[in-house]
């Protein structure tokens, strides 16, 4: 049974999720590798967040490629079927599938784990073409055997390329070493068709002019050409959503769209669009595989120079950055920069335009668990505080209100001095932080004849809806009136249970809050 040359394909991720009812027919990658067979533009290389589809699209092109797979039947009914490139490749060619994460065992060294891989594939050509190896042979001194032998080249699809540089077992030197082993394989080589290679981080900050920069690299944001096979676009959701009625698009849409392509269209979470649909309720799919998945993980270090942004964006306010080659250069993550960078590599950002937001409702609920991490300070002692904050504002408790306000204000992060307009909202969203789970929040909703700062549906039809406007220099008295002259309550038409308006001020000159709360009367 071979490890990684022509794997007999009979079953696998892609052949399974072919004929599922949420797949998404993205078999027009194929014919795109086609274009590249046996060209200078053999060597792809596509970097994606996690959950994007990469290693179910790996497995589509192992299925396709592989001399030892039959899957005519499959790909009959796809897309790729009307390229005119389709039969000319169709498990025509000697497949190497190798996904780099596999360790010989948890404590290894990188020669055991590096090793493992070298010997599987010499007894793979071994046992497939009698091939000769001796001690002084390195890998591709056995593929030119093979490939002088046969005359046949070889397609390569590595999957997760990057995993040695997210596992501390592996120091600098033996990240530069499996560089070298990917430059030796692959580089310049007569006997690669195609090599086709996935990860999350970026190729670029990792290859020098000596190591795999024949690699042209596709990332989420400057990728023109490959961006329509990875992630969900707005049609291809809509339709999967109407093959049932128990989510709405709008579900889905909140849950887990917000990534954009390098054109600013939108992408969802394929990942995670497809277990709410199978399940039949949106909530969060996106599991921790590691430290890299755990937001706190980023922030730990350098606290100070991130925590303003993250209270911001998930406050709704977005973060105006330039994130030099969207790449996280160093996993040490010193600096804003870098850590932002890795954030978004890694999916929990989406980065646009220079604008960095959190993308959905699935990484918010992370980024809120991340607040009350004992690392943010006092930020997480007024997280705590928020089950507090919505249970005063239920029972129309002002004074106990304008007391978690004050310590909110009082805390000595520039981001909730009131700097600015949004330094209060930024204030708000924290001291109802817990309210999340129990209300939708709007911020800035279009309502009647302006923007309510704040609209709080509830999600269980007994609890009171309620509208917060905000002053700063002003009165809780004229927030209730804007609240009233622009009709805000517009907003709530539909709600039949108990609604309320409520004023929050705060005057510069006083350093006061001040709150107001009265019914809203249809």
């Amino acid at each position: 049974m071979p490890y990684f040359l022509n794997v007999p394909i009979t079953k696998n991720s892609f052949t399974e999720v072919a004929g599922y009812k949420y797949f998404v027919d993205k078999s027009g990658l194929i014919g795109k590798m086609n274009e590249c067979m046996n060209t200078p533009n053999k060597y792809v290389c596509i970097t994606r967040p996690r959950r994007f589809g990469k290693t179910l699209n790996a497995m589509m092109l192992a299925s396709y490629y592989s001399k030892s797979a039959d899957c005519k039947n499959i790909f009959d009914n796809l897309q790729i079927s009307k390229d005119k490139s389709y039969l000319e490749h169709l498990n025509k060619h000697n497949v190497i599938y190798m996904t780099l994460n596999q360790l010989p065992n948890p404590n290894c060294s990188y020669e055991e784990f590096i090793n493992r891989y070298i010997s599987m594939i010499y007894d793979d050509l071994k046992e497939q073409y009698n091939v000769t190896i001796n001690d002084n042979m390195v890998v591709s001194d056995v593929f030119n055997a093979v490939y002088n032998q046969t005359g046949k080249g070889f397609v390569f699809i590595l999957d997760e390329w990057d995993y040695i540089f997210n596992n501390s077992l592996f120091s600098e030197n033996d990240r530069k070493s499996f560089l070298k082993f990917l430059e030796d394989l692959l580089k310049d080589k007569s006997y690669v068709d195609l090599a086709y290679m996935t990860g999350v981080l970026p190729i670029a900050k990792y290859s020098t002019s000596s190591t795999i920069n024949m690699f042209k690299e596709y990332n989420i944001l400057t990728d023109k050409k490959y961006y329509k096979y990875f992630g969900f676009n707005m049609d291809e959701t809509k339709a999967l959503c109407d093959k049932q009625d128990e989510v709405t698009f709008d579900e889905l849409k909140t849950w887990y769209d917000g990534y954009k392509t390098f054109k600013g269209e939108d992408i969802f979470n394929p990942r995670s669009v497809a277990y709410a649909l199978s399940d039949g309720v949106c909530q969060s799919y996106w599991t921790n595989t590691g430290p890299m998945d755990e937001i706190s993980y980023y922030i730990e270090n350098n606290v100070e120079e991130v925590r303003d942004d993250i209270v911001k964006m998930v406050s709704g306010i977005p973060v105006n950055v330039h994130l030099e080659g969207y790449s996280a250069e160093k996993l040490n993550l010193n600096t804003r920069d870098e850590i932002l960078s890795a954030m978004t590599v890694y999916g929990f950002l989406s980065y646009y335009d220079e604008t960095l937001t959190i993308p959905n409702k699935e990484l918010r609920m992370k980024f809120d668990y991340s607040l009350k991490n004992h690392q943010m300070g006092a930020i997480s002692e007024l997280v705590l505080k928020s089950n507090e904050m919505l249970e005063a504002t239920l029972r129309k408790d002002t004074e106990t209100m304008v007391k978690i306000l004050e310590e909110a204000h009082d805390i000595n992060i520039p981001v909730i001095k009131y700097n600015d307009e949004n330094s209060l909202a930024c204030v708000v969203t924290l001291v109802y932080l817990s309210a999340r789970t129990k209300y939708k929040i709007i911020r800035e909703m279009p309502s009647g004849k302006g923007f309510a700062d704040f609209i709080f549906y509830p999600n269980d039809k007994s609890k009171p809806a309620f509208i917060l406007e905000l002053k700063k220099n002003s009165t809780p008295e004229e927030a209730l009136k804007q609240i009233r002259e622009k009709k805000y309550a517009l907003s709530l038409k539909g709600y039949t249970g108990k609604k309320l308006a409520i004023g929050i001020s705060w005057d510069k000159k006083t350093k006061e809050h001040k709150i107001k709360i009265e019914d809203i009367v249809d």
